[in-house]
């Protein structure tokens, strides 16, 4: 594959920016959700069940023990980025939050934090405990879960936030120098191709760093598992995702990095489309597509080059 080359992609950009490849730790910090406890609301994402791609396991680990597993599995890597991916990872009291952060990066070989959340769970307590962290010399991602900037699909999923708080959550963390990769979802119930590009570039006018893409997993568990199942619920093809991903990758600006541009869960779990089953299906197809059509920002005069 030739991915670097097409695309500007994290893993690329971080070690132009370090010298060394630099790779992500998940970890999972126990947190909730606010969309599932009563908080904000019940039943979670339509779309959601953290097995998926989490080890449920893995929470009742200290953050250091879990960083040094995840480490011992990484070949080729000597610096990392720890990554509280699991729930909403900002879900909790400051002070919670800054003993979890700590102690993940004080492992000498950690050089950042990226926090996975949602757009209604970063008060400004919470982004100036970020900032400290930035302030100090550590890259620093606030990671959004958005999915669409539909709002009528933010309803359909049970979101349970719209559009304009996503806006107002990252104009917020880009005000104080952190910077925002925002998750995008290909294959929402209700979406088309033009959806994703219309969400694409709201995205980036609102202003982004970072995006990352998924096509939608139909996995046991969640709610899309029973529409799906009672055949009411289509799963998106490899073709379908391809071009749809191909062509937000090409009208995007080439300063925005991609962080992912697709996504596996695993079986069980994993009910459709099978082909997300390994993770490698979506970024082969996607390379073939953008040699053929052309790279990140073609489609705004102003291709990708590799630096």
């Amino acid at each position: 594959m030739q991915l670097q080359k097409l695309v500007n992609m994290f893993g690329g950009d971080l070690q132009r920016r370090y010298g060394e490849k630099v790779h992500k730790l998940t970890l999972h910090g126990g947190f909730s959700c606010p969309n599932r406890d009563g908080t904000l609301g019940r039943g979670g994402c339509t779309f959601c069940n953290v097995a998926s791609f989490a080890d449920e396991a893995q929470q009742y680990r200290s953050i250091s023990d879990q960083l040094a597993y995840q480490a011992s599995r990484v070949n080729r890597a000597r610096r990392y980025l720890a990554y509280f991916q699991a729930y909403t990872s900002t879900f909790a009291e400051v002070e919670v939050l800054r003993a979890m952060y700590q102690e993940a990066i004080g492992q000498a070989d950690i050089v950042g934090l990226c926090v996975g959340t949602r757009p209604d769970c970063v008060p400004d307590s919470v982004l100036g405990l970020l900032s400290d962290y930035r302030e100090q010399g550590y890259e620093v991602w606030l990671e959004l879960g958005l999915q669409s900037a539909q709002d009528k699909t933010l309803h359909r999923i049970n979101r349970g936030h719209t559009f304009a708080c996503y806006q107002e959550a990252t104009r917020r963390a880009r005000a104080r120098g952190i910077k925002v990769c925002t998750h995008l979802i290909v294959g929402l119930p209700g979406e088309q191709r033009q959806h994703c590009l219309e969400t694409l570039q709201k995205v980036v006018d609102t202003g982004v760093d970072g995006i990352k893409l998924h096509p939608l997993h139909i996995v046991t568990g969640s709610i899309m598992a029973k529409a799906w199942l009672a055949g009411r619920l289509q799963a998106i093809s490899l073709d379908e995702y391809t071009q749809a991903a191909g062509e937000m990758i090409r009208a995007t600006p080439v300063d925005v990095v991609y962080h992912r541009i697709s996504a596996s869960a695993r079986r069980p779990t994993l009910l459709a489309p099978l082909w997300c089953e390994n993770r490698w299906t979506g970024m082969v197809a996607l390379d073939a597509w953008l040699r053929e059509h052309g790279v990140q920002g073609a489609a705004l005069g102003q291709p990708w080059r590799l630096p």
